[in-house]
């Protein structure tokens, strides 16, 4: 006689519930507070990596001497008048280039397997990502500082309102953050942070010297003039001009807010999907 030695399971109803996965999708103030959080992150790091002020502080400094100096005489007939022109496009093509470590920190941390950590935590997908703007909006913060000050000590003047002073600062905040998505999205697709800066300067190059932020439009070939006219770097350096020294403002501070929008609505999506796609 052969016994049967099968031993029946319990009844699949028996079976003890598993817990459904907890969910990722965070509310406003959920999603405020974890980005906050990063953000934080982000910048603690400068106390293990002292240099990276010493480095938001000297590339200002350097562009606005150069600049000054070298180009000056030739362009606005003598230092001082080009500074009164030049530090307005001086401070946009410095808040541009200071996305790229935007990028080059989110292809860091990619890299070392931050982000899969971040997988395992209960927080929306996008607070990392809008963590480290913030926390670089920070940044952009202490170089505008640095370049309005060695401005103010090599002759440049403010002939408008406080005001007028925090509003630029405001608009060039909204536009960085904006703007910073596309470097966000260059880090994600970035395979190493080495490349970053190969890819984010041939893009940022262009932007910002062919506008008007270090030369008047109308010296340049009638075709260019055609770009430079509506380029987002020309509106915000023009609104810039006007917040700090007098001009026109309204239209290029409108134009330079829809720019915002738009990178922010195209490349915002669009990094979130890599980012996802990628870990």
């Amino acid at each position: 006689m052969t016994l049967d030695r099968t031993v029946a399971g319990p009844p699949a109803t028996d079976l003890p519930a598993v817990p459904a996965p907890r969910s990722r999708r965070a509310t406003p103030a959920q999603w405020a507070s974890q980005s906050l959080t990063m953000a934080w992150r982000s910048l603690v790091q400068i106390k293990h990596n002292p240099s990276e002020l010493l480095d938001l502080s000297i590339q200002p400094i350097m562009f606005v001497l150069l600049f000054t100096f070298v180009f000056g005489g030739a362009i606005g007939g003598s230092t001082d008048a080009y500074l009164q022109f030049s530090l307005g496009g001086l401070i946009a093509q410095n808040a541009l280039f200071l996305t790229v470590y935007t990028a080059t920190g989110l292809a860091t941390d990619l890299q070392k397997g931050t982000f899969d950590r971040f997988r395992s935590l209960p927080i929306a997908r996008s607070a990392p990502l809008s963590g480290r703007i913030m926390g670089d909006v920070v940044r952009q913060l202490w170089s505008l500082v640095v370049l309005l000050a060695v401005g103010v000590a090599l002759g440049f003047r403010i002939t408008t309102s406080p005001l007028a002073v925090l509003a630029a600062f405001g608009l060039l905040v909204a536009f960085t953050v904006a703007f910073s998505w596309t470097s966000v999205l260059l880090g994600v697709l970035a395979r190493d942070p080495e490349k970053v800066q190969i890819y984010g300067f041939t893009v940022l190059f262009p932007l910002t010297f062919a506008s008007n932020a270090f030369a008047p439009t109308q010296t340049m070939p009638d075709w260019l003039q055609a770009w430079v006219s509506i380029n987002p770097v020309t509106r915000l350096a023009d609104a810039l001009r006007g917040l700090l020294v007098g001009g026109p403002v309204a239209a290029n501070a409108v134009a330079t807010l829809l720019w915002g929008v738009a990178f922010a609505a195209v490349f915002g999506p669009l990094a979130v999907w890599a980012l996802r796609t990628r870990v």
